[in-house]
């Protein structure tokens, strides 16, 4: 097990450039994958982007299931964007409080109001192009792990500031509300080779 320290924000790595993996079989590579899953669920995250573990490539990983904080009904497998590219927003959007390893060590949310699907482009770890539509929790994080790329922190987008609040408040108090319970819920997931 290779478990990394968390880039915390205000690091500059997290707002460097992050550059374009040319060799998907580079060993160094698969390395960063393997360390960023081992990382995350050390952490007890959801989703974890390559700057984090002060690694900046275009590389981010999702797992959407049930942690301390989060209580999902979706669990999802771990999933592996490197190169990704969103390709198409929805109009509609939500409100789902977030979290961030890279933030106060994850025991900080606030509400972030994103597009609630997205259509992404990426390839996997087994090299082949792919691309995945989806909404819910499943489409958060992604958003989230994007902006990580993008040099981006969720504390840039929270729409309410007096709303920001501790793990253990978020936890007693929003975690299971009807509200974001809805707006996690995952109904669309659409998966497609593009090799």
């Amino acid at each position: 097990m290779a478990v990394r320290k968390t880039i915390q924000i205000g690091d500059p790595r997290l707002k460097a450039e992050n550059l374009i993996v040319k060799d998907l079989g580079d060993p160094k590579i698969k390395r960063v994958i393997k360390d960023l899953k081992d990382t995350m669920r050390k952490n007890d995250l959801i989703g974890m982007a390559a700057p984090q573990i002060g690694e900046n490539y275009k590389l981010f990983i999702t797992q959407p299931r049930k942690t301390k904080a989060r209580k999902l009904s979706f669990t999802d497998k771990v999933r592996v964007y490197i190169n990704p590219k969103v390709t198409k927003f929805s109009e509609k959007k939500n409100m789902i409080y977030e979290g961030c390893g890279s933030v106060l060590k994850g025991n900080l949310f606030g509400p972030v109001e994103r597009p609630r699907e997205l259509t992404i482009q990426a390839w996997g770890e087994d090299g082949k192009k792919f691309q995945l539509q989806c909404n819910g929790i499943l489409g958060r994080v992604i958003q989230h792990e994007y902006d990580h790329l993008l040099g981006i922190e969720f504390t840039e987008k929270i729409y309410d500031y007096k709303k920001l609040m501790a793990r253990e408040f978020y936890i007693k108090n929003i975690r299971n509300s009807k509200e974001q319970l809805s707006a996690s819920k995952v109904t669309v997931i659409k998966l497609k080779d593009l090799a």
